[in-house]
């Protein structure tokens, strides 16, 4: 499902008297299928744009169209995983992924075949019956996004969904998203603030500014998959990316 954002702005007040502008006239497009990503420091409003894709906030200004019909609050077509999980810890890694399934009165026969489905496609079989206490942080986010997918979102919103994690998992997590995405043909927008992660999932990286966020600029990644991190063109888009968000592309750390 294509996603439209049109003249979009965003304002938050922070007193009687005053107010911070979150975005400024945002345009911008999001084709069936594709994976984008949106990149820039803390503060720019990658969070807000999100939040307004999925319709938990309204925009100020300007529309946002999904699928060709204009978004005004929540809809299962745009399922949404956050950084911190948002698992309930009184439920199993089963009774978690179904949940929303018995949200839409899904028989109980429907949600054992379409959860078990999801557990074996994120490698949780073995924890469907665990809560999340009991398994790591990587597999918390497994169950998470099993849980959104599980209710077949023509678009799926991530923000920063890996950026609790340590890492190795954060590596890791990466390259399963891939996978899935790639089984799913789903639309992805993700948000983070890491270059490298950046480059590696998408199709296209939109770089915002610094408050009021704006877009900066947007960076095709035509890199066959899966990637190197190493390969020639990687590197050079590398560079460039970090050219437009004035940063050393020989610096180590890519979190911004």
């Amino acid at each position: 499902m294509e996603l439209e954002i049109v003249d979009v702005s965003k304002h938050y007040l922070t007193g009687a008297d005053s107010q911070v502008q979150a975005l400024q006239l945002i345009n911008a497009t999001v084709e069936q299928g594709e994976f984008v990503c949106l990149l820039g420091p803390s503060g720019c409003g990658k969070s807000t744009l999100l939040r307004l894709i999925a319709g938990i906030e309204q925009a100020d200004a300007g529309r946002i169209l999904c699928g060709g019909k204009p978004v005004t609050r929540p809809d299962p077509d745009r399922g949404f995983v956050f950084q911190d999980f948002g698992l309930f810890p009184w439920r199993t890694v089963r009774q978690n992924i179904a949940f929303g399934l018995e949200m839409k009165g899904i028989s109980r026969k429907e949600r054992k075949e379409i959860t078990d489905y999801y557990l074996r496609l994120m490698e949780l079989s073995q924890a469907a019956d665990l809560y999340p206490e009991q398994i790591s942080g990587g597999m918390k986010q497994r169950v998470a996004i099993a849980r959104s997918l599980c209710l077949k979102p023509e678009v799926l919103l991530m923000d920063e969904p890996f950026g609790a994690l340590d890492a190795l998992t954060r590596l890791k997590m990466q390259e399963e998203l891939m996978k899935i995405w790639q089984l799913e043909k789903i639309t992805v927008v993700f948000v983070t603030h890491d270059i490298e992660e950046a480059l590696y999932l998408s199709d296209r990286i939109i770089i915002m500014t610094v408050r009021p966020g704006r877009i900066k600029e947007v960076v095709p990644v035509p890199i066959s998959r899966p990637r190197s991190r190493t390969g020639e063109q990687y590197l050079h888009i590398r560079a460039q990316i970090f050219a437009s968000m004035g940063l050393d592309a020989n610096h180590t750390q890519t979190a911004i």
